[in-house]
């Protein structure tokens, strides 16, 4: 999963951009909002984003205009549009104008990360020599910095969330990639358990923040992993 995007949101309803924005921060990306387009070129921020989140229907210049003058400029860069337009010749219109994704709202988080992360893969594609990788069978996480061994639960634990969705993992099934599933296991034994994954993922060469608890839910791995 790419992270640490620089995603500018231009959302001219307050309490969706400011929702949206809040989202993405809590899922590893440094993002920050515009209310219109005429915004976008003062909005303070650390270097350019490397994506936009862009609605339509923003006052002043609309979102097609701003996708368009953001891609003649910028070829490279992310453009997601977000609107209510969602008729074949909308969305047609929206690609012609410099989105890479053309999304309906109201959109889900996970489909917008989703969005995000596939696109990141291509604005900050990752090193095949800087990547961590697994090697399931000989208990061997490789990476940058150092090769560090794993327990046969850990490397099992590894693979699945690189391998999952979202490379996130409900808590049941985390207990069960540890082989604890139907025994008494709380949260703070789960959380001791992932704290010496994530050390050894940092001792290998992962950038933090490397593996995630999300409330209420379970872990996410967020660094790439090439598994073996």
């Amino acid at each position: 999963m790419v992270t640490g995007l620089n995603v500018l949101v231009v959302e001219d309803h307050d309490m969706l951009r400011e929702a949206t924005v809040a989202m993405l921060r809590a899922n590893g990306h440094h993002a920050s909002g515009a209310m219109c387009a005429e915004e976008v070129d003062d909005h303070p921020s650390h270097g350019l984003p490397d994506l936009y989140v862009i609605d339509l229907s923003l006052p002043g210049q609309d979102g097609l205009s701003l996708a368009r003058r953001l891609r003649s400029a910028r070829p490279a860069v992310g453009i997601i549009m977000a609107t209510a337009r969602t008729r074949v010749d909308e969305r047609v219109a929206g690609y012609a104008n410099g989105a890479d994704i053309y999304l309906p709202k109201p959109v889900d988080p996970s489909e917008l990360l989703a969005a995000i992360a596939a696109l990141g893969k291509r604005i900050r594609p990752v090193p095949a020599e800087a990547a961590l990788r697994l090697q399931r069978d000989r208990l061997q996480l490789l990476g940058p910095l150092a090769s560090v061994a794993l327990s046969p639960s850990e490397a099992q634990l590894l693979g699945a969330l690189a391998q999952a969705e979202g490379q996130t993992l409900e808590r049941w099934q985390v207990a069960v990639h540890l082989s604890l599933a139907g025994k008494d296991v709380g949260r703070a034994s789960l959380d001791v358990r992932l704290s010496q994954l994530r050390k050894k993922l940092h001792e290998a060469g992962a950038e933090a923040p490397s593996l995630r608890s999300i409330r209420n839910h379970g872990y996410r791995l967020c660094v790439p992993v090439l598994v073996d």
